[in-house]
């Protein structure tokens, strides 16, 4: 929408007043925030019926990624001690227990990160 204005040079020349109370101000400057608009763009999207679609906070996407990396790493390991890999003889119950523990809680760990990006900060 802003990009047809640039291109075309036009300025938007009318202006609406609409009087809000001081949480209403608040709560709309922090959806357009959300949103990675300004207030006015957001409200002349929300106003003509367009659906408004929140950013991806990136350093909860390269936290999850780390994460997915380090389950792709512990799944690796557990793969090799299933297939009696000569690599891992030294690996005994007690440390697969541990790894599969370490999967478990990185599991939920990704599950937390996840729900924060569903749920932006503001409303945690």
């Amino acid at each position: 929408m802003e990009n047809k204005e640039k291109q075309t040079g036009r300025k938007r020349g009318h202006h609406l007043r609409v009087p809000v109370f001081p949480e209403e101000k608040t709560e709309i400057e922090r959806q357009a925030q959300q949103a990675g608009m300004s207030v006015a763009r957001f409200l002349r999207e929300v106003g003509q019926g367009y659906q408004i679609r929140g950013i991806v906070d990136y350093e909860q996407v390269r936290e999850l990624a780390r994460i997915n990396g380090d389950l792709g790493r512990l799944g690796g390991l557990l793969k090799l001690w299933l297939t009696n890999d000569r690599r891992t003889v030294q690996f005994g119950e007690a440390t697969i227990r541990a790894l599969l523990s370490r999967i478990e809680s990185t599991q939920d760990e990704m599950g937390q990160v996840m729900k924060s990006v569903v749920r932006p900060r503001a409303e945690s």
